[in-house]
């Protein structure tokens, strides 16, 4: 069987359990597999029935006569919902939540009013009284096998009562739909929003309710009238295809359409209702009307639109960066071969490669959207450019990088381009200046709250009586101040057996705290 993400569905914020949910299911008493099959199922359409239903939804299963199990758990996107926490895997006992377990014992509809325990929540949703209406959920041969509980805020509960009766009652027509089990094709439905306009049309395909949110809506379209008795087949700006569909085929159906200038994304929901009484499951069911939930998605297109252009313009301006920085690393080189002192052409290559490392950041910016750099790719590439302009191949000098990945945002992740590029050549200038061949290696830690780069060589080691602070080199210059200054860490040298080690520690968060550094691992 599948694990816990199988009783959810993309755009749904299901709670999952921290073990598969099918385990979970296991624990309950006597559940065949046609049982948990069902349950999979309805656990799946709980998410357009809470949003619907302006409620939390919570489905428990029988553990004994005294405790049951929330198995499947559903928050809404249209109100604030009154659980922030997941339930899926909680025991609760008889104590705890009476009307649950007396409909699992009883097998009948409950209902409840729950006063919130002094002190607890934050929001109002949190801490207003809650009325559960508990609903059996039977097997075809008549066992009670889960659950399911409404949890409404008395708040949203007082606001539904002052509603238009069409709506109250397709409302109670859709939620005793979806508990027995006759909602299909739901998991193709994406979240309905507390901004999303609501129609109800019945089996005559006439408008017998329109939200204010709707109205508005249409309003843009031009229908100034009002849009009650009307045949949705008469709306002349609007495409009734998809409500004549749902009820056609008795099942959920969702379209991006455009309308006028707007883009909408309608949903229809047939409101099935039985011949019969409809605990069995073999009852007949009939078609007696639709609902149809209107989404403007117009807004949200233009904004990721614009997004789409401004990321463009901004890959296109770090291309032409990362450009103009190689044409001046190629000034600097033929300067470099101009030269004649030595000295002079150490000082420009070092040059060269300082741009070079800067251009590295905005060459990942030109090809990729997101705005974290991966400092192991960096390091790489830097590795890369230092054996083609600075490494003399008869040295033997190997260049190594271990570590993790270490995805940095632009600024942070330039400065340590800068930072490796530095002691790499500060490495493989004084480390092997008396000796042939050895290896460099660049390593990257996560060392839980900080981020270390360090760079060990096997050369010569440092000179008897070093002092960091009185050192005159450029590079070490350039290394300390990025680190303490852009980076708020610190930078020290160490001697080893056999060569140095140059360690950069940094903190993951900015000193403000409000940026936080990710961490992955290859």
């Amino acid at each position: 069987m599948n694990d816990a993400s199988s009783w959810t569905r993309p755009g749904w914020r299901f709670l999952e359990a921290e073990k598969p949910v099918d385990d979970v299911v296991h624990l309950c008493k006597g559940l065949t597999n046609e049982d948990v099959a069902h349950l999979r199922k309805l656990g799946g359409d709980l998410g357009i029935l809470a949003d619907l239903s302006r409620a939390d939804v919570l489905m428990y299963c029988p553990l004994d006569d005294d405790t049951a199990l929330v198995v499947a758990q559903a928050r809404p996107h249209s109100i604030l919902p009154i659980h922030s926490e997941p339930l899926v895997g909680r025991r609760v006992t008889a104590e705890e939540e009476p009307a649950v377990l007396r409909t699992l014992t009883e097998g009948r509809r409950g209902v409840l009013d729950v006063a919130p325990e002094f002190g607890s929540g934050t929001s109002p949703a949190e801490t207003a009284p809650v009325r559960q209406e508990t609903h059996p959920i039977f097997a075809p041969d008549g066992r009670v096998i889960a659950a399911i509980c409404i949890e409404t805020n008395q708040i949203e509960r007082e606001r539904h009562r002052r509603r238009s009766r069409v709506f109250q009652r397709a409302l109670r027509q859709f939620q005793r739909m979806v508990l027995a089990g006759q909602l299909r094709n739901a998991e193709t439905l994406t979240p309905f929003g507390e901004h999303d306009g609501v129609m109800v049309v019945d089996a005559q395909h006439r408008i017998q309710y329109v939200s204010g949110i709707a109205t508005s809506l249409y309003r843009r379209l031009g229908y100034a009238g009002d849009l009650l008795k009307q045949r949705i087949e008469d709306l002349a700006l609007d495409d009734p295809t998809l409500a004549l569909r749902a009820m056609e085929e008795q099942r959920c159906f969702e379209s991006e359409m455009q309308v006028g200038d707007l883009v909408w994304i309608k949903k229809a929901i047939p409101l099935l209702v039985p011949r019969k009484g409809w605990r069995s499951t073999e009852v007949a069911w009939r078609v007696d009307g639709v609902l149809l939930l209107i989404h403007d998605e117009t807004e949200a297109r233009r904004q990721a639109e614009e997004a789409r252009v401004r990321a463009a313009i901004i890959q296109e301006i770090h291309h032409r960066v990362k450009n103009n920085l190689q044409t001046i690393a190629s000034l600097l080189r033929i300067q470099m071969r101009r030269a004649k002192a030595e000295e002079t052409r150490r000082a420009l290559q070092e040059g060269i490669n300082r741009v070079l490392s800067v251009a590295v950041i905005h060459e990942f910016l030109a090809h990729q959207e997101a705005r974290m750099i991966n400092i192991r790719d960096v390091g790489q590439r830097i590795i890369g450019q230092i054996r083609e302009g600075v490494l003399d191949p008869e040295q033997g000098i190997r260049l190594t990088l271990e570590g993790p990945n270490i995805y940095l945002p632009t600024q942070p992740a330039t400065v340590c381009a800068l930072v490796i590029n530095e002691l790499l050549l500060n490495a493989l200038k004084h480390g092997y200046e008396r000796q042939q061949g050895g290896t460099v290696t660049v390593r990257l830690e996560d060392n839980g709250v900080q981020i270390t780069i360090a760079v060990e060589d096997d050369g010569v080691g440092l000179p008897e009586g070093f002092d960091l602070s009185q050192s005159s080199s450029l590079g070490l210059q350039i290394v300390q101040a990025l680190a303490e200054g852009d980076l708020k860490g610190r930078f020290e040298l160490r001697s080893r057996d056999k060569g140095t080690v140059a360690i950069v520690t940094f903190p993951k968060h900015t000193q403000g705290g409000t940026n936080q550094w990710q961490i992955g691992r290859a």
